[in-house]
């Protein structure tokens, strides 16, 4: 089948190819065929080194398909069945998933450093132990979340990570309260998405801050009330706030500098949500005084902070309902040179009909 494939961390460019095969098949495992897959952020952090993961490797983890396959054992999930991939499954026998916190289960990382795909030339990983810039996957079970009937592929392809993280971020980590005023630093898939949970929420007032002005005109679309680029958020910050600060800033880049400002960017009392997947050597640094006397909650927000499943459910109902737009985020592009046009190139196949660029 064909593929995009990593060669080595660092590269930028993905090359397609037609000689790699899912392994992995058997008790407890499906075999997905990926009709759409959505390009996070994340994809291209681990092309360059920023998350740590093992190479050669297939990136991409927004996915969704359909079943191909069942192993022994798995219940629930019959061939021809829609699914969304979902990189983070629970156990549901952990700590972390006995308390409610599933999004905090490690078993999903268990299986990232075992490769799901062989070339001729030896083995190939799938990002996140998934790989959906593939024809075809092999993943656990719990990997592969049924959708409704009229939930449309390239939709659950984004609700499968992005638009989860960045809805749960403003409604479950933040718990944004209405009438509030809201900074949202970085607008990209997952910074849109936020932006519509704190929309949803009913925040009064949400700033969409990014470098990129096509980025801006989109945050408007989804729900901000104004668009700055990072040289106008202390502007903003003093003619919104009075100079105060917001009451809710979200960093939704990964890096200490943007958190940084996303603290400073806060009033005292308020929440600093960090989003953003960041590097291990990227330090965020605060002085012991500031954070007393600020009061500031610093809440870093894994995957949406909370159930994944009960996420999904809550994403697809909104989307139903009208209260979020996530058609017009397929349409929201970047140019990634290398990335995309390798997804170009695996768009002309008849399995892999669409790739979200976000």
């Amino acid at each position: 089948m064909r593929s995009a494939v990593l060669h080595e961390t660092g590269q930028e460019k993905l090359e397609v190819l037609d000689d790699v095969e899912a392994v992995g098949f058997g008790p407890g495992k499906v075999k997905l065929r990926i009709r759409a897959t959505g390009l996070c952020h994340s994809d291209v952090s681990a092309m360059s080194g920023v998350l740590p993961q093992p190479a050669p490797f297939i990136p991409g983890h927004e996915g969704a398909g359909e079943v191909v396959d069942v192993g022994d054992g798995v219940t629930g999930l019959s061939a021809g069945d829609r699914v969304l991939v979902c990189w983070l499954p629970a156990c549901g026998d952990c700590p972390s998933c006995k308390r409610g916190q599933t999004q905090l289960c490690l078993a999903g990382f268990m299986n990232a450093g075992t490769p799901n795909f062989k070339r001729p030339g030896g083995d190939v990983f799938g990002f996140a132990g998934t790989g959906t810039f593939a024809e075809e996957v092999v993943v656990g079970a719990g990997c592969a979340v049924p959708i409704p009937d009229d939930v449309p592929f390239e939709v659950a392809a984004l609700i499968g990570c992005g638009v989860t993280t960045g809805l749960g971020a403003a409604i479950n980590t933040a718990n944004v309260e209405a009438g509030s005023s809201v900074a949202v630093i970085g607008c990209g898939g997952v910074g849109i998405s936020t932006i519509q949970g704190a929309r949803v929420q009913g925040a009064a007032q949400i700033i969409a801050v990014d470098p990129v002005a096509s980025r801006r005109e989109a945050a408007l679309r989804f729900g901000a009330t104004e668009a700055v680029a990072p040289d106008e958020l202390a502007d903003a910050k003093q003619r919104i706030t009075g100079g105060e600060g917001f009451d809710y800033v979200f960093e939704v880049v990964g890096k200490s500098a943007t958190a940084r400002t996303a603290y400073e960017n806060t009033r005292r009392g308020g929440t600093l949500c960090v989003v953003g997947a960041g590097a291990m050597d990227d330090t965020f640094q605060i002085n012991m005084f500031e954070l007393f006397f600020d009061e500031k909650r610093i809440l870093p927000s894994l995957f949406g902070g909370g159930d994944v499943l009960r996420s999904y459910e809550r994403a697809i109902a909104l989307w139903r309902a009208g209260r979020i737009d996530l058609e017009s985020m397929i349409t929201h592009r970047v140019r990634l040179d290398g990335v995309n046009d390798a997804l170009d190139q695996m768009r002309t196949g008849e399995s892999l009909r669409t790739c979200i660029e976000l």
